[in-house]
């Protein structure tokens, strides 16, 4: 039994609900054509200038695709590879802005609002300080939040650790805050 009362237990006006939801994504970054096999490099829906990219089905947003995930694991939902599979001819290419929309969607379907998220991209270059501002911006928008505080972007190194130190893939961690039942 518990030392805390249960939430539906006290007595008063109803107290709002939150969930915490961490998404995570990987991708291999090869050189660009003709070299290699990478596409553009593409983080929360801004190009961003790069000698390689990221192997993927979709468009390789692996900012969005961590970010999708983390909105998904909140509301208790399927997560990204089961929603939009890789294998999936349709997904080929895909703009992943529609894989975040279909998150928000599911999410406010049951009545959840974003309040914040905290993402982190681990890449050892190109460097992101020069687009940080940009992409904050451009996930505001697709978030549908003015308030770009409520967006945190932090661009990290591996310290030439590793593949994603040696410059072989991007790994980005994104955590979200949703509510329900705020006046």
């Amino acid at each position: 039994m518990s030392r805390y009362p249960h939430p539906s237990s006290i007595q008063g006006p109803p107290l709002p609900e939150f969930r915490v939801g961490h998404g995570y994504d990987l991708h291999r970054l090869e050189p660009l054509p003709p070299k290699g096999k990478g596409q553009p490099l593409i983080l929360g829906g801004i190009p961003v200038v790069s000698d390689t990219g990221p192997i993927g089905h979709s468009d390789g947003d692996a900012l969005l695709h961590a970010l999708t995930d983390a909105i998904l694991g909140a509301i208790g939902s399927p997560d990204i590879g089961q929603l939009f599979p890789d294998n999936a001819p349709e997904n080929a290419g895909r703009d992943s802005a529609d894989f975040l929309a279909e998150a928000l969607k599911r999410a406010r379907k049951q009545g959840w609002l974003f309040c914040n998220c905290d993402c982190t991209i681990i890449l050892e270059r190109p460097k992101l300080s020069p687009v940080k501002e940009e992409i904050r911006a451009n996930l505001a928008q697709l978030l549908d939040q003015p308030d770009t505080t409520r967006i945190n972007l932090k661009g990290k190194t591996h310290e030439k650790v590793d593949a994603v130190g040696e410059g072989r893939a991007i790994e980005v961690h994104a955590v979200v805050m949703l509510a329900k039942g705020l006046s």
